[in-house]
C-alpha cells in the first residue's frame, strides 16, 4: 500500500496528454497508469510486430506514429527505449526540433539521471528520470504491480514536486537518487534481480538434472522464506555450507558441477568466495573453518587433493587430517600432513614437491579479487 503522503492538490501536475517512443514492456504500462490517473494517452510509437501487439494491448485506441509526431501532440513524453538507445535518441529529437519547450520529457533508464536529457533541456523541455524498480511482463499485469513499486526519481531540483508526484499517481513510492549515484544504483538493482533470475534458472536446471520432477515447487517456499530472511535480517540470515565452513561440502558441489554442468562452476565459486567473504566479515564463519573453505574456492577441488605427491600430503587447500569437534584430534589418515590446531594426522611418505598445505590456502587474500 502506497503509504507516502499525498501531494497538494497544487503541487500536482495537471492532466496531461501523454505520448510513448518505445513501446517495450515499460512505456505501455506506464502510460495505461497514468490513464487510470486521469491523464490522456494520444499517442504512441513502436517498430517490431511485438511493440506493436504490446501497445495495443494496453493502450487500445492510442494512434500509432513517429516518434515525432509523438512529440508533437504530447504534453508529457516517455521515453521508453533501451539505455544504450537513449543518448541517441534524444540528440536527434532535438536537432531536428521536435522537442517543445514546456514539453515534460521522462526518460526510465535506470542507468541515467537527467543530465542524459541535456539536449532537450536546451531546447526549453524539462526533464524527468522516473525508474520504476521492477520487473516487466509486456502484459496488462504489470500495471497491477506498479501499485507500491519504487521509481529511482532524479531531476532538476525545481521539478522534483513535480516528478514525485507523478510517481504517485502511479501508485508508486519515489526514492530520490542523486545524479552521480544512479550508475551505482541501478548495478545494485541489477545484481539483485537480473542475477537472481540467472542463479534460480540455473538451480531448476539441476534439479531437474537431479531427478526433481517439480523444482520449481520445491524452489518456492525456500526462496521466498531466503528472500524474506535476507531483506529483514541482511547478512544474518546467511545459512548453508559455507557460512557453516563445510569445506568438503563445497568440494563435493564442485566435483558435482564439473560433472554435470561445467558452465555453473564459475558462478558457484563467485558466489561461494563473496558468500564466505561476507560471513567472515559478520563473525558467522569461523577463522579456523576458513582457511580450507578458501583453499577448496582457489584451487576448484576437494580439500584433500591437489599437488603432485604420489603417497605424500598433498596441502593445495590447506585440509590436513580429519576434523573433530570441539577440538579433539581427527582421524588419522595416511599420506596426510600434521593437523593444524587440534586436529592430528599421521605423516605420510614424501612425495614429489608435494604443495605445501597451510601455505596453499593463503587465508582471506586469495577471495579480495573477486568478492570484494
Amino acid at each position: 500500500m502506497n503509504t507516502t503522503p499525498q501531494p497538494d492538490p497544487k503541487d500536482r501536475p495537471a492532466r496531461l496528454t501523454v505520448g510513448v517512443v518505445g513501446a517495450g514492456r515499460v512505456g505501455p504500462a506506464l502510460a495505461a497508469s497514468l490513464q487510470l490517473a486521469g491523464h490522456r494517452p494520444v499517442a504512441v510509437s513502436g517498430v517490431s510486430d511485438a511493440s506493436r501487439k504490446r501497445a495495443a494491448a494496453l493502450l487500445p485506441d492510442v494512434p500509432l506514429m513517429t516518434p515525432a509526431e509523438v512529440l508533437q501532440r504530447a504534453e508529457l513524453v516517455l521515453l521508453t527505449v533501451p539505455d544504450d538507445a537513449l543518448p541517441g535518441l534524444v540528440s536527434g529529437l532535438a536537432e531536428t526540433g521536435a522537442v517543445r519547450p514546456g514539453q515534460l520529457l521522462v526518460h526510465t533508464s535506470g542507468r541515467y539521471g537527467a543530465r542524459v536529457l541535456d539536449p532537450a533541456l536546451r531546447a526549453g523541455a524539462l526533464p524527468l528520470a522516473l525508474h520504476p524498480a521492477m520487473t516487466f511482463t509486456g502484459t496488462p499485469v504489470d500495471v497491477q504491480r506498479l501499485a507500491g513499486c519504487s521509481f529511482g526519481v532524479t531531476a532538476p531540483e525545481e521539478l522534483r514536486l513535480a516528478a514525485e508526484a507523478l510517481v504517485i499517481e502511479m501508485g508508486g513510492e519515489p526514492e530520490w537518487i542523486a545524479e552521480d549515484m544512479r550508475p551505482l544504483y541501478h548495478a545494485a538493482l541489477a545484481l539483485g534481480s537480473n542475477h537472481l533470475i540467472t542463479l534460480v534458472a540455473q538451480s531448476m536446471e539441476l534439479l531437474r538434472t537431479a531427478g526433481v520432477t517439480a523444482p520449481d515447487r520445491m524452489l518456492g517456499p525456500l526462496l521466498g522464506a531466503s528472500l524474506d530472511n535476507a531483506l529483514r535480517s541482511g547478512d544474518a540470515a546467511l545459512t548453508g555450507p559455507v557460512a557453516r565452513g563445510d569445506a568438503g561440502t563445497v568440494a563435493a558441489h564442485i566435483v558435482e558441477l564439473r560433472e554435470h554442468a561445467p558452465q555453473a562452476v564459475a558462478g558457484y565459486l563467485a558466489m561461494a568466495r563473496a558468500t564466505a567473504d561476507r560471513a567472515l566479515d559478520h563473525g558467522l564463519l569461523k577463522p579456523e573453518l576458513a582457511e580450507d573453505l578458501l583453499g577448496v574456492l582457489a584451487d576448484g577441488a576437494t580439500p584433500t587433493t591437489g599437488g603432485t605427491g604420489s603417497t605424500g600430503s598433498t596441502g593445495g587447500t590447506g585440509s590436513t587430517g580429519t576434523p573433530a569437534p570441539d577440538g579433539k584430534p581427527g582421524t588419522e589418515r595416511p599420506g596426510e600432513t600434521p593437523g593444524r590446531e587440534g586436529t592430528e594426522g599421521t605423516e605420510g611418505t614424501e612425495g614429489t614437491d608435494g604443495t605445501d598445505g597451510t601455505d596453499g590456502t593463503d587465508g582471506t587474500d586469495g577471495t579480495d579479487g573477486g568478492a570484494r
